[in-house]
């Protein structure tokens, strides 16, 4: 359960805080909610039923700075850049979906090689890979800004160093 006050991730939503716990009736049915407020979206509340396993397990904590650090500190190989386009795609959108600190960073970095390859011919990324990178570097600038206390652009220099 989270609390109050907590910063938390919530899918691509990026970091929010949880404003409150509160109960909500719709119709006859009366649910608890968390309440979420993206820090990047002062205008948007993200209300997610306390009782949804779905939506709470794409709840999650944010990574603090050690963890960051770690991460950081040992970052994982590109991989194998997938030529089938609708598995590559499939691929991405379920790491987009995890949102995974690890294989997000992965999928930049995969995406940005691959990115730099096709340059050099005079080629350029396929606009549902720079879609997924975007959204990547979105989501995990936004993490590592938040918890280390830097600006995002200097975030996405960290993660392809």
């Amino acid at each position: 359960m989270f609390s109050v006050g907590q910063n938390v991730l919530y899918g691509t939503n990026g970091v929010c805080v949880i404003n409150d716990i509160t109960e909500k009736k719709v119709g006859k049915i009366s649910m608890e909610y968390y309440v979420l407020k993206p820090l990047g979206a002062n205008s948007s509340t993200l209300f997610v039923p306390t009782k949804n396993e779905q939506l709470v397990k794409r709840i999650r904590g944010v990574l603090t700075k050690d963890e960051i650090d770690s991460i950081l500190a040992d970052l994982p190989e590109a991989g194998e850049w997938n030529d089938n386009k609708q598995e590559r795609s499939e691929e991405f959108k379920n790491t987009i979906s995890n949102g995974e600190c690890v294989e997000l960073i992965r999928m930049i970095r995969l995406i940005k090689s691959h990115s730099e390859l096709i340059s050099r011919s005079g080629r350029r990324l396929h606009m549902s890979d720079e879609r997924y990178l975007k959204e990547a570097e979105k989501m995990v600038s936004e993490e590592i800004s938040f918890a280390l206390g830097v600006d995002r652009q200097t975030a996405i220099e960290m993660v392809l160093k």
